[in-house]
């Protein structure tokens, strides 16, 4: 990162990460007696600049829900090198929010609008005793979960469809289709990762999937289900919505003119199998 001032007006894109576990979701809420993560990051860029800054995201994460690689957009009100939004920004947050990067971007660049798809990560923990390690970042599964059979029914996401089957009853998009790039399920050991890349996501859209899917993985549901919810278009037909706290955000993707820095895989660095072979 450069230490050369950039001047007042710069438009500054930067990667951050956070453990959703304390926050009530990304966007503030100042009405409301709860910490938000916009507002602790906002309040520390703003103690950089000396000055109010808004910061815009790339997707609003509920609460509980993490971000190993949430993308931000500000103009900078004052002029300040991309080191010093980072070291600056870093020494007032909380050890649970992190800047890893900032760089100056074109001036039509912005988080949620210039983003071409974006990807999650649901973690499931598969064990018989609940784990004591890494408490609110992971989801339970006690009984013994088929990862095979949860990929092959996930590949009937893919494609542009129809996900009211998976739409949150708040869910204020105006349309339910979306596109479905790629989607895998795969397991590390014990662990079992739910990976899905879409051009955008509806309200509690990859936790409803992810619930749906542990219900075929148990053997409750047979494979061919989650195609069947997608025509039926139903959400009362599909399983309960998936605890917040096994999803990340581990991904946004920008067409490359605007030239930001890749993301390393994670979160805990795992690659999927077409990536590891």
């Amino acid at each position: 990162m450069s230490a050369d001032p950039l001047p007042a007006g710069s438009r500054i894109a930067c990667r951050v990460e956070y453990n959703g576990a304390r926050y009530n979701g990304w966007q503030s809420q100042p009405h409301l007696d709860v910490i938000t993560v916009q507002q602790e990051l906002e309040a520390a860029l703003s103690s950089v600049a000396n000055a109010p800054v808004r910061a815009h995201c790339a997707g609003r994460t509920d609460t509980g829900v993490h971000g190993h690689c949430q993308i931000v957009h500000f103009d900078a009100p004052v002029a300040r090198a991309p080191k010093a939004w980072v070291l600056g920004a870093n020494a007032s947050m909380a050890a649970d929010v992190r800047l890893h990067w900032a760089t100056p971007v074109a001036a039509d660049f912005h988080a949620r609008f210039s983003a071409r798809s974006r990807r999650y990560r649901y973690l499931i923990a598969n064990t018989q005793v609940r784990p004591a390690m890494l408490g609110g970042q992971l989801t339970w599964h006690r009984y013994p979960l088929d990862a095979g059979a949860m990929h092959e029914a996930a590949q009937s996401l893919l494609g542009e469809q129809d996900f009211s089957a998976f739409r949150a009853a708040a869910c204020q998009s105006t349309t339910p289709m979306r596109n479905v790039e790629a989607v895998s399920v795969f397991r590390r050991g014990e662990l079992l990762v739910v990976d899905i890349q879409a051009n955008a996501f509806l309200h509690h859209m990859v936790r409803n999937i992810a619930g749906s899917l542990m219900a075929v993985g148990s053997g409750r549901k047979p494979r061919s289900w989650i195609g069947d919810l997608l025509a039926a278009g139903d959400r009362t037909l599909a399983a309960d919505t998936a605890p917040p706290h096994g999803l990340y955000l581990v991904d946004v993707i920008y067409p490359d003119r605007f030239g930001l820095p890749a993301t390393p895989y994670g979160p805990l660095l795992l690659a999927p199998p077409e990536a590891a072979s």
